[in-house]
């Protein structure tokens, strides 16, 4: 007689996002679907047994901001950046996009770019994934509605510093930059127009509404060039510090201000506040909840925030837009996220190989080095690291890492472990001692700002849609990741 299950995973602690506790079981997998859990699985009903050695089981982790294909060809970034995913306990990993110079280096129309993007992708992931996009010019606006109902993208964004910033610095040739025609302006009234786009999507769309929505990376454009400006030509301060007060805390505020009163001005629900850096910026997003309370805002907070500061040893390897603050906002946000107001934790995960961050001539200048780094295999196991040391319970860790950002993004087959989601999942030892260090990554960076940092958990076994996809010590198999067209079943 043929077993019921494909798989049984025995002897696990099954951490669910809901509820204060972790209890033991064993995880059958049929089609790829959790079948069943319960205390005790036979091993017959099952064609393959793994032994879970009383690890955690938590939900795959859903890695919402990612950025593959920024600094590589994307080709190669997918590979490469979803095998370190894997190794962190990534089973899904969201990658913003857009036109305009990086990514693809091309400009034009979504209807043209997209399918070139998914084509690219396809057989490349180890991990599930998918795209957000970000509208640069008036037609991408118009082309919303057909974004979602022909590829599934429900999800797009504002980048609010690229006004007279590119992506390192100051710019004087925007358009070049972001390849849009000399009739268009990257501004707050474009900002202003693709709130109204989206939200006319989403009532056209209501059955989908409200898993459409906006996100905004908060940093205006004016304040960060006369910053910059000053803080350079006085030379005072150097590295992380540099960059901190180059983009200043206020910076952020503001931003989360101006985007909130437009979103309030559109009648745009859905706002997801990226990567919030600072006390200030937190605090802002704050207030605006409470100025705005029928605006459903969303707080994002980094693993790169949450674990480093601006007297972090790897110095101008950590760059990062916003930048690394100091360590009483690095304390202010841990603050919040016990007391449950940050809303998820992503590692904004941009692989940025060494070559590329900053020539060696230049190494050490914060002014010449390119922004953003990888992170995403330490995202997992750092936050149960220094989460358990702070007291915060493995549930809420599983909804910060999984549930919340798959049901605000669409995800409604990932995010917990329960009966005919997708069996996605990740072991870990919470007693593991290890360093990190770069050599042991599969991403091709080559090094990480989080170097020589000790974490007191691992991730021993990924698995995706019920297969292995990272064994503990290598990612197994050949590419497996589906593209996954949002809102999911």
């Amino acid at each position: 007689m043929k077993p019921p299950y494909d798989l049984v995973i025995r002897n696990v602690r099954v951490v669910r996002p809901q509820g204060n506790d972790v209890h033991a079981a064993d995880i059958a997998v049929k089609g790829g679907k959790f079948a069943r859990i319960a205390g005790s699985i036979p091993a017959k009903d099952a064609r393959q047994i793994h032994d879970g050695k009383g690890r955690l089981a938590f939900p795959g982790v859903v890695d919402a901001h990612t950025h593959a294909g920024i600094y590589s060809p994307l080709a190669e970034d997918a590979l490469t950046e979803s095998r370190a995913a894997a190794q962190g306990g990534v089973t899904s990993m969201l990658n913003y996009f857009r036109t305009g110079q990086y990514y693809l280096n091309k400009g034009g129309r979504y209807r043209k770019f997209f399918p070139e993007v998914l084509s690219i992708s396809e057989g490349r992931y180890h991990v599930d994934y998918a795209y957000h996009l970000a509208p640069m010019d008036s037609t991408h606006i118009r082309e919303i509605p057909e974004l979602i109902a022909k590829h599934g993208v429900s999800s797009f964004k504002i980048f609010m510093f690229y006004g007279s910033h590119g992506l390192h610095g100051s710019s004087n040739s925007q358009r070049d930059f972001l390849m849009i025609g000399e009739n268009e302006r990257y501004d707050y009234a474009h900002f202003e127009f693709i709130m109204r786009g989206v939200q006319a999507a989403r009532e056209k769309y209501p059955g989908l509404a409200s898993q459409i929505s906006l996100s905004l990376h908060c940093e205006t454009a004016e304040i960060m060039t006369a910053y910059t400006n000053r803080v350079e030509r006085e030379g005072r301060l150097k590295g992380l510090h540099a960059y901190h007060a180059a983009r200043p805390p206020h910076s952020e505020g503001l931003a989360v201000f101006i985007a909130a009163y437009l979103a309030n001005e559109t009648a745009l629900p859905n706002i997801n506040l990226l990567h919030l850096s600072s006390r200030k910026a937190l605090t802002a997003a704050l207030q605006m909840a409470e100025a705005f309370p029928h605006i459903d805002f969303r707080r994002e907070v980094t693993i790169g925030h949450l674990v480093l500061d601006t007297d972090a040893k790897t110095g101008v390897l950590a760059k990062v837009n916003p930048p690394i603050r100091p360590r009483e906002d690095v304390e202010f946000l841990w603050e919040k996220l016990l007391e449950g107001k940050v809303d998820w934790v992503v590692s904004d995960h941009a692989c940025c190989r060494h070559e590329t961050k900053v020539a060696k001539k230049y190494f050490g200048n914060i002014w010449l080095a390119k922004s953003g780094f990888g992170g995403t295999e330490y995202l997992l196991p750092a936050l149960v690291s220094e989460g358990t040391r702070r007291g915060l319970s493995y549930n809420h860790m599983a909804r910060l890492t999984s549930y919340n950002p798959a049901r605000r993004y669409g995800l409604n087959s990932k995010g917990d472990i329960a009966e005919g989601l997708d069996a996605d999942l990740a072991l870990v030892d919470p007693r593991e001692t290890w360093t990190i260090r770069a050599q042991d990554s599969a991403s091709t960076q080559g090094y990480t700002p989080f170097e020589g940092i000790e974490l007191s958990a691992r991730v021993k076994a990924t698995y995706l849609r019920g297969s292995l996809v990272y064994d503990g010590s290598k990612v197994v198999g050949k590419p497996r990741g589906r593209y996954l067209r949002r809102p999911t079943a």
